[in-house]
């Protein structure tokens, strides 16, 4: 019979403490014994709901896998920030898909970042091709994930505000919705079913799976196939079959290729039709292509192009990818922007803007000047992106300091922008991963919410949000997620 421990009060809500795991006290977490039989239990519960991955030591290998790094309680998130980005997650699919179209836009904000940045002109290039060319497909899927941290700079008042949008490539859906199940065993072997009861359920991966699926009939071929564009190599792979399997549960075949694979094995018929290894193509949704390693070949880079020309339905098209990019979010911060493509929308356009953090070019001219100026004077207060994605890109502090004076006086400044740096909420909670030893950590929290939408031509025939990452960190590291080995996903409660 497991010990139940007397009820336990939430925590107070003062924004300048710490907070505690919801359903535990201080004294608790300091209970060696308790989180030794917790834990071990939690970890048997993961490797049996399938959260899992591969290993570092063997990132290639199935034969050899752990759980995937998690946390041993679930987190505190504020109950009115969490229903706030979820609300405003179909405005920004809205405003993505609509910035997506704006030729001029894209090449207007983008003109600085590809004189100085190759892997943006590169992807820059291929857009102006398909463009030249014309659109072949007509319909868009996009997936994306808006990221967030809940700030604490201003009088202790906690507000959402967004770090970025991710709209290629926006992973974990798959074990983020088994992460809850995970958290309600450990609440109730704990003897706490009440709490249990309390954690969300997610479904994020369903609706990310019913988005590729109804972008695949509309696509209009039975025969067609989805085509996962993969990595050489994956620790999380897990993760992408997740959806792999949804799809094939609804008997649609699901291919996995490699992106050389497509350049040796890839064909667009007259009709601009793509065919690999004789499967005609209907949706491709791309789990990478979002980083410069991504195209270590010249082959690399045709193959993209040809999935760009050809009528398969991408996920997302290189439009959309160029819209994730850091220097056109930082564009979109400006007064008026996001509000000129919302016209019809003007409350969607204060939801959105509501969660910006201040975003600032650092172009040459007077403007860039003067950002780089406060920046090297307040280092701390300042986070410096390149135009990349996948996480443990920025750069911080000292760091930062040195970079800018390094590159204040010449062109490479423009393949940065700067943001403020967000001081986060702090919780403490165990974080699980494997070979570390388990301690009690001061934490931060990062939510992620998933928007999935499908246009065709004007008509927008989905635009949901269905579901959300949480992922926790120690606060000893300023940057990283979950394949970098930093964080570790996580579950919201509601407080």
């Amino acid at each position: 019979m497991h010990r139940r421990l007397p009820s336990l009060t939430l925590p107070k809500k003062a924004d300048s403490e710490i907070l505690l795991p919801p359903v535990a006290a201080d004294e608790i977490l300091q209970n060696n014994s308790l989180i030794q039989q917790l834990t071990v239990t939690a970890k048997d519960t993961a490797l049996l709901l399938g959260v899992i991955m591969r290993t570092r030591e063997e990132p290639s290998s199935t034969e050899i896998t752990s759980y995937a790094p998690f946390s041993l309680f679930p987190s505190p998130v504020p109950k009115k920030l969490f229903t706030q980005a979820f609300e405003v997650q179909q405005d920004f699919n809205l405003l993505v898909d609509r910035i997506s179209q704006d030729h001029e836009f894209l090449t207007k904000a983008l003109a600085s970042t590809i004189e100085v940045d190759e892997f943006t002109a590169s992807l820059f290039s291929i857009y102006k091709q398909v463009l030249q060319e014309g659109i072949a497909q007509p319909i868009t899927l996009g997936i994306n994930r808006s990221d967030y941290m809940f700030d604490n700079r201003h009088d202790h008042i906690i507000s959402l505000k967004q770090i970025e949008i991710n709209t290629i490539a926006a992973g974990y859906a798959g074990l983020a919705a088994r992460i809850p199940d995970v958290h309600r065993h450990i609440l109730n072997f704990w003897g706490k079913p009440d709490e249990a009861a309390k954690i969300l359920s997610n479904n994020a991966a369903k609706g990310i799976v019913d988005g590729i699926t109804k972008a695949w009939q509309m696509y209009g071929s039975s025969e067609a196939v989805v085509l996962f564009l993969i990595e050489k190599v994956s620790r999380n792979i897990f993760d992408q079959r997740c959806l792999e399997m949804e799809l094939w549960h609804k008997n649609i075949r699901v291919i996995r290729r490699e992106t050389e694979d497509i350049h040796e094995r890839g064909t667009l018929d007259d009709h601009k039709r793509l065919f690999v290894d004789g499967y005609e193509v209907a949706v491709a949704y791309f789990r990478t292509g979002y980083s410069p390693e991504d195209y270590h070949s010249e082959e690399c880079w045709e193959a993209r192009l040809l999935i760009e020309r050809s009528k398969a339905i991408k996920c997302p098209d290189i439009a959309t990818h160029l819209v994730g990019t850091k220097k056109v979010q930082q564009e979109l911060s400006r007064t008026g922007v996001i509000e000129k493509y919302l016209t019809d929308c003007p409350k969607a356009a204060e939801r959105i803007r509501a969660t910006f953090a201040g975003q600032y070019s650092i172009d040459e001219g007077p403007e860039g000047d003067e950002m780089i100026a406060m920046a090297i004077g307040d280092p701390e207060g300042f986070v410096l992106k390149p135009q990349r994605e996948g996480g443990g890109n920025n750069i911080f502090g000292e760091e930062l300091r040195q970079l800018l004076g390094n590159i204040k006086d010449g062109p490479k400044r423009s393949a940065y922008i700067l943001m403020d740096r967000i001081k986060p909420q702090v919780v403490k909670n165990y974080l699980l991963q494997p070979g570390k030893a388990l301690q009690l950590s001061e934490c931060v929290v990062e939510l992620g919410v998933f928007g999935v939408y499908i246009r065709k031509c004007q008509k927008m025939f989905m635009n949901e949000c269905p579901g959300h990452l949480l992922r926790t960190k120690s606060t000893e590291f300023a940057d990283g997620g979950v394949s970098a080995g930093v964080a570790v996903l996580d579950t919201p409660y509601l407080i």
